[in-house]
């Protein structure tokens, strides 16, 4: 099996080993922010997204959410398309970016943006937001 610096061009090190050590048992959502390139960049993301639902899929995961930017009120990086992916767990996740043949077809992923930003994020309650209080 290829590390995942191997995998990824991007691969923010430290984050990921954190993500991994997390001893957090609840569901994440990793929210995918992408810019595709502009020749070919959607259709070979599109060939990523339809091979990698399979592993996607086999760790419990689900695509929640899908949507194109559009008006930039806060910021100055524009995006193509927003993804919301749901897990059970940061382990199914791992165990999924780990398997050799979701590794093999990451190559579409990168050959399909320009850049990219991915977040993993826990879900929270008004209270935690409002007063640092667990669920």
């Amino acid at each position: 099996m290829k590390d995942l610096a191997e995998v990824v061009e991007d691969l923010n090190v430290d984050q990921i080993e954190a993500f991994s050590k997390n001893p957090g048992e609840g569901p994440v959502v990793m929210m995918n922010l992408l810019k595709f390139k502009a020749e070919g960049g959607l259709a070979s993301y599109l060939r990523y997204a339809i091979e990698s639902d399979k592993y996607v899929r086999s760790v419990g995961g689900k695509a929640t959410f899908m949507g194109k930017p559009q008006e930039l009120l806060i910021g100055h990086e524009a995006w193509d398309a927003l993804i919301l992916v749901r897990y059970p767990s940061r382990k199914a996740f791992v165990d999924m970016i780990n398997n050799p043949g979701y590794q093999e077809i990451h190559k579409y992923r990168a050959a399909g943006l320009e850049r990219s930003v991915l977040y993993a994020i826990d879900e929270m309650g008004p209270q935690e937001l409002l007063f640092g209080e667990s669920r």
